[in-house]
């Protein structure tokens, strides 16, 4: 832990929070993450010695619990949240902009957003869903969405696709986040959504967008009415 030599709540509070990677990592946790693998995947840049490290600091500074292969956050933790998700209103008003080509893992953003499908919206039956990123790294993924289960695949699982998304990896992490609407980028052409009219009509209310989306918009507005 890093010291700063300064008698000052600030200071105190970021040699807890001030290392590479904290802050990420209690990002995740706050919006659910809670086995060290999910962590990991949502972390790509980061080593997994250098997560256990992290994980191991926030445990003795007292904002996550370790037990039975879970991590959680404790109610000190929890409070970081305004704080936390603070940092996307003022970085969506301040320091966003287009996403820059390293900022851009097309696995990273499925694994966030398998975490962010609601399968309620579409129905008891199985949905598989078919996401084509002509830009990515690795082009196609499937999930196969149930009512109680939503898995990731890497190839192609072999059941009936009922509906496709095709983007640049740019477009759907802005519609992700927030900074772009999903029906704005279909209306325009950036990206595609085709399939059983059913499962298109549903997809929408099942996609759900990464929790910093409200704050991101709302960032975002106040810099337009800011001029």
């Amino acid at each position: 832990m890093s010291r700063y030599g300064q008698y000052c709540p600030i200071t105190r509070s970021l040699e807890i929070l001030g290392d590479r990677w904290t802050l990420l990592v209690i990002r995740d946790l706050l919006v659910g993450a809670t086995r060290f693998n999910e962590l990991a995947r949502g972390l790509p840049g980061m080593s997994r010695a250098l997560l256990s490290k992290r994980l191991g600091q926030l445990e003795r500074a007292g904002l996550v619990v370790h037990a039975d292969g879970a991590y959680h956050p404790t109610p000190a933790c929890e409070e970081l949240m305004p704080l936390l998700f603070g940092l996307a209103e003022w970085g969506a008003r301040w320091a966003f902009g287009e996403p820059r080509p390293d900022e851009l893992d097309p696995t990273t953003l499925m694994w966030w957003i398998r975490g962010g499908i609601d399968p309620a919206p579409l129905g008891p039956k199985r949905t598989v869903l078919h996401v084509h990123v002509p830009d990515g790294r690795r082009r196609r993924y499937w999930f196969v969405i149930q009512p109680h289960d939503v898995s990731l695949c890497f190839t192609d699982p072999g059941h009936e696709v009922d509906a496709v998304i095709e983007a640049p990896l740019g477009v759907l992490y802005q519609v992700w986040d927030g900074a772009l609407d999903l029906a704005a980028v279909r209306g325009d052409g950036r990206l595609s959504l085709t399939g059983r009219r059913d499962v298109v009509l549903r997809l929408p209310d099942a996609l759900r967008l990464s929790p910093v989306a409200p704050y991101v918009r709302r960032g975002m507005a106040r810099a337009v009415a800011a001029g």
